[in-house]
């Protein structure tokens, strides 16, 4: 059988996009790994899967696989593809959709300039939320990894985050101590890891070594995590630009109990078929 897919890009955060609305298509984890092979398959750093909807009150179901065939609950860069896959695609006319990831419903628009920006919900800010084995709430954490002491924030925007501020992103440690983070145990389902450098108070730097993925060019959901963190720790206000590898993310979050809207670019590189 030959499947329809579509390569899309978030910032260079690229992506294998798949319709499963209007295509009889079942998405497995071995068949991820297979289509993000950039060797074997069609290389991308994540599978994004558009279903219809499971709840008849939402628009779609989003599934999002990363490169090791592990699933994901949140891909921010993702979900701005997906909303210009879905209006370039015409799955829907509306404006705004709605859309149910593994755990949260987010809201998808195209605005008249022709970015996306993405309703992610309300932050979590306590321990639980990410989920982060500590017994009370604190904006920032001491960590110990490979015998030094790091200050991490540590909050979910639908996947989980540890962010650490340094003062030179360019010498900052991303895959040594990203690695190291990620599987630490007081993150039972591992963590995304964002080193984030603050410019001024309304600009930072970020790099983002993502869980099951490695460091990418952008990550959305690094770059909110970032913004809530930078925010609660009153070193930035509201709107916060975040400049990545790949490109920029707007970033405002008015504060906490309150839903956090990322804005941003989403680009069709091309499409094409492959046999499954």
């Amino acid at each position: 059988m030959l499947m329809k897919f579509t390569k899309m890009h978030g910032l260079g955060n690229d992506f294998v996009v798949i319709d499963a609305v209007t295509q009889n298509v079942h998405v497995t984890a071995a068949m991820a790994r297979r289509l993000s092979d950039r060797h074997l398959g069609i290389g991308c750093d994540q599978v994004l899967i558009v279903e219809p909807p499971s709840d008849k009150t939402l628009d779609f179901d989003y599934k999002i696989f990363n490169s090791d065939g592990g699933e994901a609950e949140q891909c921010g860069n993702g979900a701005r593809c997906l909303a210009r896959f879905i209006r370039d695609r015409r799955l829907s006319g509306k404006e705004t959709v709605r859309v149910k990831t593994m755990n949260r419903v987010i809201s998808l628009t195209i605005t008249k300039d022709k970015l996306v920006s993405v309703d992610m919900g309300i932050p979590g800010l306590e321990p639980s939320d990410v989920p982060f084995i500590e017994t009370t709430r604190s904006n920032a954490y001491a960590i110990n990894i490979n015998n030094q002491q790091f200050d991490i924030a540590a909050i979910s925007v639908g996947n989980p985050h540890a962010v650490l501020f340094v003062d030179n992103l360019d010498r900052a440690p991303v895959s040594v101590i990203g690695q190291e983070l990620q599987s630490h145990d007081q993150f039972p389902k591992q963590v995304n890891v964002g080193f984030a450098q603050v410019i001024n108070r309304q600009h930072l730097k970020l790099r983002v070594y993502e869980r099951g993925v490695g460091e990418t060019r952008a990550c959305g959901t690094g770059a909110c995590a970032a913004g809530v963190a930078a925010i609660q720790q009153g070193l930035m206000d509201s709107p916060v630009r975040v400049e990545l590898t790949g490109g920029e993310l707007r970033i405002n979050w008015p504060g906490e109990g309150q839903p956090l809207i990322m804005t941003g670019p989403a680009v069709t590189t091309y499409e094409g078929r492959i046999k499954i």
